[in-house]
């Protein structure tokens, strides 16, 4: 269960409080949400039903006969009510009832959760009971969840959303692999518990790509259609434009020319990926450089539908005809290091957050973001409460972060109309003689080593 602390703690809180509680836990799939539970359940009285895409009437008489055969009863109708009716502790201790998939019984059937609001108001079961709803089905939770439950909305005690983990969490399931290679792993995997578990840290980066991605019987072949497929109609407009984001389409415009849509049916399906969180819309740190920065830009937000769509997509026919490793060589290695540059910064700016929490910067940050300007970006901008600002550089591909990288940096700053109490220098690599010259004599510049994340 790794890197759901959070969530554990906040379910936890739920079921220790007096009286019934009604809480909905959701997530994608492969967030890691049955270990969850698994952990969660441990030491409490429970029962647990998966629900399935079936109709009222199966739906109800498959729960009927799991309740039978959990407590050892006759149930004599196929009411919810009546089902609810006869669950229990068999002691004064909470019940924790989940239902997992829930949805698929909430858009067809409208008395399980009017029989659900009874059960947490008590006039069904009498004892003390946690009622967890869970689902991967986000955009319908988010979307569509408080239309399909009418009244028993107001009933919600509350959410808990599975995000993927942070970096942090990603160097815990490899603790053998240094950070260089975490880095890389979570430049394609991003932090998706499922992906993570099944990767291996003892082979190489080609060859866990090879074996698990390349290979049509690796668990990630073809993963990224099968998410976007499985929630969304069109597949074919839906790949046409995330491979063109993926080569670098990020305009609306750019998108218009390269695809051949109109730009309103573009907007739809733009707007139906980023409810998905497969795509999202780039946003500037707000600075007095406004009119400077680069507006209406679009990218791929989720990792590994981003390698996929990169590297793989568009090349499938030579796939079919080329050996796994040969295919990496051509289309993937000589690329790789220059996409890795955008989940680095990620890594930095998650670092700077980290620092911040701990007192450990000069100040305390409130906002962080990035900046993308017409002539020139700025990687990191984290600001306080008094709008005092710090900046971070980011070098991952190159051999050395130079010090006119550091002069581009300012200029672009000059361009945001920003100034920083400190800059935050990362390189993967090393910084050459003329930056750690200045380094020395100027405090408000700090170098940071990969190795030291």
């Amino acid at each position: 269960m790794i890197g759901r602390t959070t969530e554990f703690k906040r379910l936890q809180q739920f079921y220790q409080k007096d009286g019934n509680q009604l809480v909905v836990l959701y997530g994608r799939n492969e967030m890691g949400k049955g270990e969850l539970l698994k952990a969660f359940s441990k030491g409490k009285k429970t029962l647990v039903y998966v629900a399935r895409q079936a109709s009222p009437r199966l739906q109800r008489q498959m729960m009927k006969e799991e309740i039978e055969n959990k407590y050892k009863i006759t149930i004599q109708d196929t009411s919810y009510e009546t089902f609810f009716n006869r669950i229990r502790s068999g002691d004064a201790s909470k019940l924790l009832f989940i239902i997992d998939g829930f949805e698929h019984i909430v858009k067809k059937d409208p008395e399980f959760m009017e029989a659900i609001v009874k059960l947490k108001d008590k006039k069904l079961y009498p004892g003390p009971v946690m009622i967890l709803l869970c689902s991967s089905s986000l955009v319908w939770v988010e979307k569509d969840m408080t239309r399909c439950l009418g009244p028993g909305a107001k009933k919600v005690t509350g959410l808990c959303k599975l995000k993927e983990l942070d970096f942090v969490d990603v160097v815990r399931f490899f603790p053998k692999n240094n950070v260089r290679e975490c880095i890389e792993v979570y430049g394609i995997l991003g932090g998706v518990p499922g992906y993570l578990r099944r990767w291996d840290g003892d082979k190489t980066l080609k060859k866990n790509i090879c074996d698990n991605i390349l290979s049509r019987n690796g668990f990630l072949y073809g993963e990224a259609q099968r998410y976007i497929g499985n929630h969304l109609r069109e597949l074919s407009v839906y790949n046409t434009i995330l491979c063109a984001i993926a080569g670098g389409k990020s305009k609306l415009n750019d998108l218009f020319l390269e695809t051949g849509f109109s730009r309103a049916k573009i907007s739809v399906y733009l707007k139906n990926l980023m409810a998905l969180e497969v795509i999202e819309k780039v946003v500037s740190f707000e600075t007095g450089g406004w009119d400077n920065a680069q507006k209406g830009l679009y990218q791929i937000k989720n990792t590994y539908n981003h390698f996929w769509y990169k590297f793989v997509y568009p090349h499938l026919t030579d796939l079919y005809y080329m050996k796994a490793d040969t295919f990496y060589d051509i289309h993937i290695g000589p690329q790789l290091e220059d996409y890795l540059d955008t989940y680095f910064k990620k890594v930095c700016m998650e670092y700077l957050e980290l620092m911040s929490m701990v007192g450990k910067l000069p100040i305390k940050i409130q906002k962080l973001g990035t900046w993308v300007g017409k002539q020139g970006n700025i990687d990191i901008i984290g600001q306080n409460a008094q709008r005092e600002n710090i900046v971070g550089l980011c070098n991952w591909s190159r051999e050395q972060l130079t010090y006119e990288m550091l002069e581009q940096l300012k200029e672009s700053m000059k361009l945001a109309r920003i100034k920083a109490k400190r800059y935050y220098l990362f390189s993967a690599k090393s910084f050459d003689m003329k930056l750690m010259e200045q380094a020395k004599e100027d405090d408000s510049l700090v170098l940071i080593d990969m190795n030291r994340l």
